[in-house]
């Protein structure tokens, strides 16, 4: 069975989704503070305190999710320094090979006679 891509087989895969997510939880928001404004003008307290502790659950949730985001962001971050030092690494090494081969080839050759 082949495996399927999920907004997860990332590191910027899961910001996007938890960008996406905490897009979701202010439209929530905002309409959960419609629906109080309007269960207090119709009187009803049952159903205001029900919203007011749904305001509270998605005020809860956006602090979770906007920890995860920065925590993402601190991986992303990491992961981009990693990669750069291999790179880096790649790059010094490459470069110290090519500087060795011109001293070598450079040099002139010695020959023992002239000895």
């Amino acid at each position: 069975m082949a495996h399927e891509r999920t907004p997860f087989d990332s590191i910027e895969g899961s910001l996007e989704y938890i960008g996406l997510l905490r897009e979701a939880i202010e439209t929530a928001k905002i309409s959960v503070a419609h629906e109080s404004e309007r269960a207090n003008e119709e009187a009803a307290s049952r159903r205001l305190e029900a919203l007011q502790l749904i305001a509270y659950k998605l005020d809860r949730l956006a602090w979770h999710v906007d920890g995860s985001r920065r925590l993402l962001n601190d991986l992303r971050m990491l992961k981009r320094l990693l990669l750069g030092e291999r790179q880096l690494d790649a790059t010094s090494k490459e470069a110290s090979r090519d500087t060795a081969f011109v001293a070598v080839k450079g040099a002139r050759p010695t020959s023992h006679a002239a000895r």
